[in-house]
């Protein structure tokens, strides 16, 4: 499957966007939070070991998706902040 970069940087903007607002919906187990960084995680397997002569695209992608694992990661430590601030 070919993904552009622009694309990607799309899908990461989207889920930095859930990753902050997702915790405002009360969702405690975070089930699609953590169904992207495993998605994510996969990506980043992929781009390890896809050949390395892309022109620089590959490395830009292994930057953006690492990226994108660094803002989900947040956005679940912030639900979990979040819940537990406000579970009474």
């Amino acid at each position: 499957m070919k993904i552009s970069i622009k694309t990607l940087a799309a899908g990461m903007l989207a889920l930095a966007a859930a990753g902050s607002a997702g915790y405002a919906v009360g969702e405690v187990r975070q089930v699609h939070m953590n169904h992207a960084l495993s998605d994510l995680q996969s990506a980043r397997n992929e781009l390890d070991q896809a050949n390395r002569d892309k022109g620089g695209h590959r490395g830009r992608a292994v930057q953006l998706v690492d990226e994108a694992i660094g803002e989900v990661r947040a956005g679940i430590a912030a639900g979990e902040e979040y819940q537990a601030r406000h579970v009474h």
